[in-house]
């Protein structure tokens, strides 16, 4: 039987039809992948029991963000309710959360956490955390497994961070950005899709470290 560490759709035209090949433990099958897999009947038996197509959803973030959790600490009250505001006017189901006012005072890990919480259960599409620089949120994101946190302040950061990272979380500094850049920097990011195999590959090695804490 072939055993794969990750099956690509060039890689999957090659398989005879009605075969059966294992994947790695945590290896991945990427979407145009999938569907000749349907075409040829070929069986995907995984080494660590997991189902090729829940992998693949935990792996790369969804194409089109339709839902996103928002949250900021009291230093971007602001910027939070500007973007809510435009999110929910494009159509976004947003869940929002944080103090009311400034004199609030909270602690930014607790909210980045409850934001990157929600997307590493699939709760919501992907995440924004707010604070003074956006570092702070960045690095207690990064400590839910699942999640990659990206602070961008420019649209191409945000591109990048999606494109070849597959971030599925966005934070951003209120001090850094003014409404308009804050905008153009969450238009770009959740409107660019992972696709590329090269760059899913180097996913399932970020996962690897997750798993070997």
């Amino acid at each position: 039987m072939k055993r794969f560490e990750m099956i690509t759709e060039s890689e999957a035209r090659l398989l005879e039809p009605g075969s059966t090949v294992e994947l790695a433990r945590g290896g991945f099958v990427t979407p145009l992948a999938q569907d000749t897999l349907r075409e040829l009947r070929v069986t995907v038996v995984r080494a660590d029991g997991r189902d090729a197509a829940a992998a693949a959803a935990e792996l790369t973030p969804p194409a089109e963000v339709r839902s996103i959790a928002i949250g900021s600490d009291h230093s971007g009250i602001a910027l939070r309710r500007a973007l809510v505001a435009y999110l929910r006017g494009q159509g976004l189901a947003v869940q929002e959360s944080g103090p009311s006012a400034p004199s609030e005072s909270v602690d930014y890990p607790d909210i980045a956490a409850g934001v990157a919480r929600a997307v590493a259960r699939h709760e919501v599409d992907g995440g924004i955390v707010i604070d003074g620089a956006g570092i702070g949120s960045a690095i207690a994101a990064n400590k839910i497994n699942g999640v990659r946190a990206a602070m961008c302040t420019t649209p191409t950061l945000a591109r990048y961070s999606r494109e070849h990272n597959g971030a599925n979380v966005l934070t951003l500094g209120a001090t850094l950005l003014s409404t308009d850049e804050a905008i153009a920097i969450v238009d770009t990011w959740r409107g660019t899709p992972m696709t590329e195999a090269r760059y899913v590959r180097r996913l399932i090695k970020i996962r690897g470290i997750e798993e070997s804490r």
